[in-house]
Parts: structure tokens; C-alpha cells; sequence
């Protein structure tokens, strides 16, 4: 990643900010590349102020930061594109974006950084904050246990306890994926990548079959093997 400051005559370079879970535009600044270096430095984004004329750390009076999730420059490298976390309105105005939009997302997407948000500025009064801080078996037996409601509920015919335990469930299996520092774009991703290698192995297999007619079985056994004991990819559960 290489950025031509040098094609503007002040050095400032605009940096488009984005939200990286729901890819929302945020915000436009400008940075050099004291600005850029010390955005990697803190890990908040940072820009260079034309009005102060300094260096300003987005969120430094605030609290309001910007947590850094990755750097991308533009194919004529003369522009940034930021990806970061939020942590609160991005606008002084108090709104979600500088161009007054709506940055909520979908209630999952809130919902995990709400819990992100708990895990990484913990705060005494929060429950998500408190079970972060027992650490990892204490959260994994929390998600067992809300586990063993649901089926016991699921048994009945009480709707709303249903319901109210598997809304439990989903929460606490989120805080869950936050303690190991996943997300559920990466649950997604896994089964992406997973029906992928069933359509590869099914390509393959119709090569097979054309080129070895004495063994037809094979399409069968690579395309459509059934669920086995131990497997853990979700490959054969298609």
C-alpha cells in the first residue's frame, strides 16, 4: 500500500471512512502521512485538521473514536478508503454519519457491537461487560445452559418461553464469538467457502463419471456422502 501525498500541493490526501460491518459511508476527512502513520500507530482513525492545523484523532474529545479495521488505496493511489468501528455518533451534530444518515444496520449487526462495545470499554453496570470478565469457560457454560432451556422448552407448547430462550441462546452465543474474536461474517464465510468445495467436488465428480463409466459410484460417493460422525466442516451436510 502506497499513497501519492505528492499529488496535492497542501499533501492532504481525503480519506473516505466506512463502517466495516455495515459498509455505511461515515464520514470524509483528509490525512498526510503523519496522519496516516499515526492512525496505524493507535489503531484510531486520525486525521490532519485544516482548521486546527494539527494532527486530531477523531473521538479525542468525544470519546467517539474510530477503531481501525483495515486500510485500502484506490487504483490511481491518490485516495484512501478506512474501515473502521464506530464507537458512538461519527457527526459533532450527534447523527449517526456526517451526511445524516441512518447507520443502524440490521438488528444482529447493532446487536454484536453493542456487545463489542461491552467487551472492549467494559463498565461495572453491564452484564455483557461483567460475563467478558470470567473469562472464557464461564461464557461457553453460559451458552450450554441457555442450549439445555431451549430444548427443554422446545418440548412444550409455551411459545413465548420458547422464544425468550432462544432469544437467551443467540445472545449469549454472540458474546461467545466475540470472546474467541469472531464474528458472524466469519460463521458465514465458512459456509461460503464450504458450498464452494461441494461444487468443486461435484464438477470433479461429473469429470469422473465421464472419464471412468466402469465406476459411475464415485459421483455418488464425492457429491452425495452422507452425513458422518466426526465431521466437523458441514461438507457432507449439504
Amino acid at each position: 500500500m502506497k499513497i501519492d501525498f505528492s499529488k496535492y500541493k497542501d499533501g492532504l490526501a481525503p480519506a473516505i471512512i466506512q463502517d466495516a460491518k455495515t459498509k455505511t459511508v461515515l464520514m470524509l476527512g483528509f490525512m498526510n502521512q503523519e496522519a496516516l502513520d499515526k492512525t496505524k500507530e493507535l489503531n484510531k482513525v486520525t486525521f490532519f485538521s485544516r482548521t486546527k492545523n494539527r494532527l486530531w484523532t477523531k473521538g479525542e474529545e468525544s470519546g467517539n473514536f474510530l477503531i481501525l479495521e483495515s486500510i485500502v488505496v484506490d487504483c490511481d493511489n491518490d485516495t484512501l478508503l478506512i474501515k473502521g468501528n464506530p464507537v458512538g455518533p461519527v457527526c459533532h451534530t450527534g447523527s449517526d454519519t456526517c451526511f445524516n444518515d441512518s447507520n443502524s444496520g440490521d438488528f444482529l449487526s447493532e446487536l454484536e457491537k453493542t456487545i463489542s462495545d461491552r467487551k472492549n470499554y467494559p463498565t461495572d453496570k453491564s452484564y455483557t461487560s461483567t460475563l467478558f470478565a470470567k473469562g472464557i469457560n464461564k461464557i461457553a457454560q453460559k451458552v450450554g445452559e441457555e442450549a439445555t432451556e431451549i430444548i427443554i422448552e422446545a418440548k412444550d407448547n409455551n411459545d413465548e418461553l420458547f422464544l425468550g430462550e432462544a432469544a437467551d441462546l443467540l445472545f449469549h452465543y454472540l458474546i461467545l464469538l466475540q470472546a474467541k474474536g469472531k464474528t458472524l461474517n466469519d460463521v458465514t464465510e465458512v459456509k461460503i467457502k464450504t458450498k464452494k468445495v461441494i461444487i468443486e467436488l461435484q464438477n470433479k465428480s461429473l469429470l469422473l463419471v465421464w472419464n471412468e463409466l466402469k465406476t459411475p459410484y464415485l459421483y455418488f460417493n464425492l457429491s452425495f456422502m452422507p452425513y458422518r460422525s466426526g465431521d466437523r466442516t458441514g461438507l457432507f451436510r449439504e
